[in-house]
């Protein structure tokens, strides 16, 4: 890992020395999962049945939640949210990959990966806020189960909810900006992050 950073780092300073880094950013090569041609289709059905799974679970929960009159309490009203924020966050990513590999597009705009980095981590934190959110809520339900139907009204859930996509909002709101003003190396393929 050492190797591989001292090595773009030494990259980007040649290039940086050399033709300088005065030209503006506008897009990514993204090298993707595989260069084997015949694999693509592959990848594409795992990925598309994946999203799908995945979308459709989730909304089979949050339609239970919303038409059982019996669920209308806390716990299933958190679970219904995670379940929404699951969809959220598999649609900031797969989407646009499943996109790239029909298209056979490696290419992604500045602007197009800010965005999306804004709410892939936006997601990422939110999720970390409900479920803690969701832990607090069954920790009063066991330790103060007289005062828990009171402490934990509506009005309340909804509040630590907004509170939660506020701050989760705000977190990567600042990073973000930062990011939007550095400058990049002339070397623009991003190889695959997770293999």
């Amino acid at each position: 890992m050492d190797t591989f950073l001292s090595e773009t780092s030494s990259s980007c300073d040649h290039h940086h020395m050399e033709a300088g880094n005065d030209t503006p950013i506008s897009e990514f090569l993204l090298l993707g999962l595989s260069k084997e041609e015949e694999l693509k289709p592959l990848i594409f059905g795992l990925f598309i049945s994946m999203y799908l799974i995945t979308v459709f679970g989730n909304l089979l929960i949050i339609l239970a939640v919303s038409s059982d009159s019996h669920l209308h309490i806390p716990k299933y009203f958190f679970l219904s949210n995670l379940s929404f924020l699951g969809i959220c966050f598999t649609s900031t990513t797969i989407p646009k990959m499943l996109l790239n590999i029909q298209t056979r597009s490696k290419a992604v705009t500045y602007e197009c990966c800010i965005t999306q980095m804004y709410f892939f981590v936006l997601f990422v934190v939110l999720d970390t806020f409900l479920l803690t959110v969701m832990a607090d809520d069954r920790f009063m339900a066991i330790c103060y189960p007289l005062h828990y139907p009171v402490v934990m009204n509506p009005v309340l859930c909804a509040l630590l909810l907004l509170v939660s996509w506020i701050m989760s909002a705000l977190n990567y709101l600042l990073q973000s900006l930062m990011l939007s003003g550095l400058s990049f190396c002339t070397d623009l393929e991003i190889p695959p992050l997770f293999l």
